[in-house]
């Protein structure tokens, strides 16, 4: 036995080895692309598939070849993707102009009234927002399943209507509280007065549980208030934001967020104007009015 020449070939088949299995799995990525590629009518979703598989493949494999043929699927996966994408929001848009509304945007991004619709065709997901927050799961690009969740989030919504007032001194009462805790806590005030909104919207959420949680906190005991719920009650007191307290008026200030703050959903909100169009702020402050 001639060991040296036994460790010599082995040592070539285990650097060879990869190469070979890098190829193998290039090979078949490819002969899947090119059945898909001749289908009378492109399949955008099993390309979307096929197109991961070639950049993985191109990952491992250096072969100019290689490179220009997956830039050029995934050039055609895409458009393929996009004329699906297409495709089912003008049959959605179809639906509801049938009821008398108007949906306006393209792909992925339509908009309906204040809610957005974010459409993910290569999950098969759509998405309803109000503003920045989410309203649902990712659900089905079924079109009456999508009707049906737009239908609940507009009576959730945008047909809300709340006690302005109450809404704005219960506001107040959980911002006064931060303030008061943390200026006692540091011995001096918050600067500008100013309190975190997330904190103040956490706050009001601990303030809303009943006796009944605090003696037995748990999933059935909690009284939710979802966060979009509370940012379409600070649109909806924006036009009069002004409480009486003990005699003393006060008007609600909403402090912008910066580039940093905006970044992170623990340290701000996104208030929205109309359906795409807002602002980040990041604090809450209540002013006395002379």
């Amino acid at each position: 036995m001639n060991n040296e020449l036994r460790e010599q070939l082995q040592a070539a088949q285990k650097e060879l080895d990869p190469q070979f299995k890098a190829l193998r799995s290039a090979i078949g990525a490819l002969n899947q692309a090119v059945k898909l590629a001749g289908e009378e009518k492109l399949d955008a979703l099993a390309m979307q598939k096929a197109s991961v598989k070639l950049a993985q493949a191109q990952a491992t494999v250096e072969n100019t070849a290689l490179q220009e043929a997956t830039a050029a699927f995934t050039a055609s996966t895409q458009q393929a993707l996009d004329a699906l994408a297409f495709e089912f929001a003008r049959d959605l848009k179809e639906t509801f102009e049938r009821r008398g509304q108007t949906v306006e945007g393209r792909p992925p991004t339509l908009v309906l009234g204040d809610l957005v619709l974010n459409i993910d065709v290569a999950a098969r997901k759509a998405q309803w927002l109000y503003g920045k927050e989410a309203l649902t799961k990712p659900i089905a690009l079924s079109i009456n399943t999508i009707v049906k969740a737009y239908d609940t989030q507009r009576r959730a919504i945008v047909e809300r209507t709340i006690d302005g007032p109450a809404f704005l001194a219960e506001l107040y009462n959980a911002w006064k509280m931060l303030f008061d805790e943390r200026t006692a806590a540091s011995g001096r005030k918050p600067a500008g007065n100013r309190i975190n909104v997330v904190d103040v919207y956490s706050k009001m959420v601990l303030n809303r549980q009943s006796a009944r949680f605090w003696n037995a906190p748990s999933r059935s005991t909690f009284k939710d208030y979802e966060r979009a719920l509370f940012i379409r009650d600070l649109v909806l007191v924006h036009s009069s934001p002004t409480v009486t307290v003990d005699a003393t008026t006060y008007r609600l200030r909403l402090g912008g967020a910066t580039k940093s703050q905006a970044e992170s959903s623990s340290r701000s909100i996104w208030l929205p104007h109309s359906a795409l169009d807002g602002e980040y702020y990041a604090d809450v402050t209540f002013e006395a009015e002379a």
